[in-house]
């Protein structure tokens, strides 16, 4: 017979044993609740938006970029690291379930439709395989002999590079309508020029437009209300600074590419720095 006491320390081992399972298995919760909770955070984020306006081969203004300078800077993207992703994609990355950006991310604009988008700005999207987003007013296209023709768009859009988005119907100066419009007025011309851009951009290219850059960079409370009754849901302003998770989706930030943009000043925009 086993005495009592026998009995005891032979079952001490197995007791151990137990013991040790249940607390790995405790462990184990633990740190894969942990684990759990930090997926749930989206890691931090801060991305340039680069908006370019006109390419050519002098600077006839502010917003013309010379061709060779523009693929320099494009050089300077692929050489320090960077990714341009798609527009959309970075918006994708702002919502609840985010979506993963690679570590240094850039989006590429370029607003109006000047034609030299086509001529000058298009074959360098091709050669360094980078998709830009192209805010349009389509009252220009076909029409401006400084726009581009809807023929050009197509074929941009069809590349698979581009994305068609609004830039209202004609560019208006919201700060100086509002002035000279009645009140009720005014509501109707907002409303006609986001409405009326995004129905034609979706008629005449196909798609969804649902993004919208403000023009001359003025939003306030009453136009981003007007902007998500439209259908937009999201909109761009030119405030120099990277978007973050922080931002308001009817207001997220640019950066304006000048001719002055290269060497350590535009590092200094990839790194999301506006001095």
């Amino acid at each position: 017979m086993i005495a009592a006491g026998e009995s005891d320390k032979a079952s001490m081992p197995r007791l151990r044993k137990v013991w040790l399972a249940f607390t790995a298995a405790v462990m184990a919760a633990a740190s894969f609740l942990t684990v759990s909770a930090q997926a749930a955070d989206p890691p931090p984020l801060s991305v340039p938006i680069l908006l370019y306006h006109r390419l050519g081969p002098v600077v006839a203004d502010e917003m013309t970029i010379t061709t060779p300078v523009v693929e320099a800077q494009l050089k300077a993207i692929q050489e320090h690291g960077y990714t341009v992703v798609p527009l959309v994609t970075l918006l994708a990355s702002l919502g609840e379930s985010a979506t993963t950006l690679p570590e240094r991310s850039v989006v590429i604009v370029a607003d109006d439709g000047h034609k030299s988008v086509y001529t000058d700005l298009f074959p360098l999207m091709k050669r360094y395989r980078v998709p830009v987003t192209l805010f349009i007013y389509p009252s220009a296209i076909s029409n401006a002999n400084y726009a581009m023709t809807w023929e050009q768009l197509a074929e941009m859009k069809a590349s698979g590079l581009a994305d068609i988005q609004s830039h209202t119907f004609w560019h208006p100066n919201f700060k100086i309508d509002k002035k000279r419009l009645a009140p009720a007025a005014y509501e109707r011309f907002v409303q006609d020029q986001l409405v009326r851009s995004k129905s034609v951009l979706e008629q005449k290219l196909g798609g969804k437009v649902d993004l919208l850059a403000w023009p001359f960079g003025i939003h306030d409370a009453e136009l981003e209300e007007a902007a998500g009754a439209a259908g937009y849901v999201a909109a761009f302003t030119i405030d120099r600074r990277p978007v973050t998770r922080a931002e308001r989706l009817m207001a997220l930030p640019r950066f304006i590419v000048t001719d002055h943009d290269r060497g350590n000043r535009f590092e200094k925009l990839l790194q999301g720095n506006s001095k």
